[in-house]
Order: C-alpha cells, then sequence, then structure tokens
C-alpha cells in the first residue's frame, strides 16, 4: 500500500523557517518524482516544487529562492526547506507522487503552515 506522510508544519512568524518531511512507503521511492502541493483556504491546490528521480527541481514562481526541494533516497523522504516565510505562505501542505503504473495520483493527509504576521 503506497504512503506518504507529512510532518513538520507548525505556526512560525514572518520571516522564519521550517522544514517538512515526507515518508514514502510502498513505492520505489528512488525512482518516483516528488512534490509538494500547497492549498490555502477557499483556493486550489498549487505545486509548490518538485523534484525528479533523478535531482531535478522546479519551483513556483512564488518560492523560487526562499524554498528548496530535496530528498534521501535511502530514507525515502523528501523535504522541503522553506525559509523567509511570509503570512501568504500559510496553507496546507500536501506531499504528491505518482504510480509507478498508470500514473494514478497519491497524496499525503498534509501537514499545516500557519505563518504570522
Amino acid at each position: 500500500q503506497v504512503q506518504l506522510v507529512e510532518s513538520g508544519g507548525g505556526l512560525v512568524q514572518d520571516g522564519g523557517s521550517l522544514r517538512l518531511s515526507c515518508a514514502a512507503s510502498g513505492i520505489t521511492f528512488s525512482a518516483r518524482a516528488m512534490g509538494w502541493y500547497r492549498q490555502a483556504p477557499g483556493k486550489q491546490r498549487d505545486l509548490v516544487a518538485r523534484i525528479t528521480s533523478g535531482g531535478s527541481t522546479n519551483y513556483a514562481d512564488s518560492v523560487k529562492g526562499r524554498f528548496t526541494i530535496s530528498r534521501d533516497n535511502a530514507k525515502n523522504t523528501v523535504y522541503l526547506q522553506m525559509n523567509s516565510l511570509k503570512p501568504e505562505d500559510t496553507a496546507v501542505y500536501y506531499c504528491h507522487t505518482t504510480t509507478t503504473y498508470y500514473g494514478i495520483d497519491i497524496w499525503g493527509k498534509g501537514t499545516l503552515v500557519t505563518v504570522s504576521s
């Protein structure tokens, strides 16, 4: 059974930092691209950052230069280091991947990040 479990969310002040983690099981982690998405209240879920199996990354324009996605294949874990956080970064952050066959979306349950001004 494929499972993604996020952790690391919380309350932080404007300008602060947090590191999110997503532990994966039930997949060949090293072969899968992994992503972080976020959804603020009343808004759609948007891509924040993505990392391929080869380590290539891409970021939403709003987080470039502030957030860094990385992966540890030995630990089946993907990270999102978030620096210089802003109140507009407040959202539930979700880990995402797809299955090897059929490309079915797999989502974690999410972790809440709240940035106070």
